[in-house]
């Protein structure tokens, strides 16, 4: 398919302003300190990890509508032996192996179709739908209006024509991403990914491992300290608002990707200034781990337990939580309700 945006065609095409390779320059340096952080501060990235993973997770499924308590998310994703309730917590589950999966063995991970219809197998691998196969029928991108009303937003790929286009994206994405800078090829795999649509339902959450997959696989790791997927769902109106921009024409093969690939850019320099901040922060506090405990309290939704606290930060000791509670308590931020193992504390 020459209309794909990573087509030889179309790439020879692109030109860029002094400004949008400024960008691109200013993403180049943020990921020259991930080995830096990865040196100075260990503990304070591998509790980000666990934060980020739990993040990931919510966000995305939340972003195809569907909600899971805060906690439930948690318990799912620190316990994968939890049992699920309903089909939400299968989702979150399902995204849960498939994130797992790229976070281990990313740079073992060829991209080719066959990888993108595994991944969406483990989306669907506790869902009575199964996942891993294309669409057998026609779909269509609607956008329901406040009133209830729908409108096509986007016709994708037919089903007989996915099987070739999934073909061609992989054939033009391992040529493109020998010759060209990644954060041009990447945002633009994507894009041509969510135009096909390949499959009846969770493209939207395959996208979103894909994008983290390619990422790793050129050495942009930010998504593994902060959830890329939250950032996304912060933005969810600019996410939709550039990809119906940059999709228009895209079946002639004259659609802008301007706008998609500037959106793109812009969530992954506010990724990498949140990690430089939270780095920073924690390292400037008096003493990381009690910083570290501060921040987790901070983010808890709700009543929570010292295991809650545990769970997000595994490389601090439960001793090291319950003094720095009692410090917090002493401060009137936060107090005890309850008696026994039972007990929670409430932010107050």
């Amino acid at each position: 398919m020459d209309t794909l945006s990573i087509s030889p065609n179309l790439l020879n095409q692109l030109s860029f302003s002094s400004e949008e390779l400024a960008t691109i320059r200013a993403i180049g340096e943020y990921r020259g300190k991930q080995d830096l952080y990865a040196k100075q501060s260990p503990e304070i990235l591998e509790n980000l990890r666990t934060v980020a993973k739990i993040e990931s997770s919510e966000s995305s499924n939340r972003i195809e509508g569907i909600v899971v308590a805060r906690q439930r998310v948690e318990d799912i994703i620190n316990h994968p032996k939890e049992l699920l309730k309903n089909r939400s917590e299968q989702e979150v589950a399902g995204y849960r192996d498939a994130l797992q999966l790229i976070h281990e063995s990313a740079e073992h991970i060829p991209v080719s179709s066959n990888v993108v219809l595994q991944l969406h197998s483990l989306i669907c691998k506790y869902s009575s739908n199964p996942g891993g196969r294309w669409k057998s029928t026609d779909n269509e991108i609607v956008e329901t209006s406040s009133t209830g009303e729908k409108k096509i937003r986007f016709k994708a790929v037919s089903a007989v024509q996915t099987p070739h286009a999934m073909n061609d994206w992989e054939i033009y994405y391992r040529d493109a991403i020998q010759a060209i800078d990644p954060l041009i090829v990447v945002p633009l795999s994507i894009l041509d990914f969510l135009c096909i649509h390949p499959f009846l339902d969770g493209n939207g959450r395959s996208s979103r491992l894909l994008t983290l997959l390619l990422l790793y696989k050129s050495d942009y790791q930010v998504g593994r300290y902060i959830s890329l997927e939250r950032v996304i769902e912060q933005s969810k109106e600019s996410y939709y608002e550039t990809l119906q921009k940059s999709s228009q024409g895209w079946h002639e093969g004259k659609h802008d990707v301007k706008p998609w690939l500037h959106y793109f850019w812009g969530i992954l320099i506010k990724a990498y200034r949140e990690l430089d901040e939270k780095v920073s922060d924690i390292k400037g506090g008096k003493g990381s781990k009690t910083e570290m405990i501060r921040q987790a309290v901070k983010s808890m939704i709700g009543p929570f337990s010292i295991s809650d606290i545990q769970d997000q930060l595994p490389t601090v000791g439960r001793d090291m939580i319950k003094l720095i509670l009692a410090d917090l308590k002493t401060e009137r931020l936060i107090v005890l309700q309850g008696r026994g193992r039972g007990a929670k504390w409430m932010k107050l």
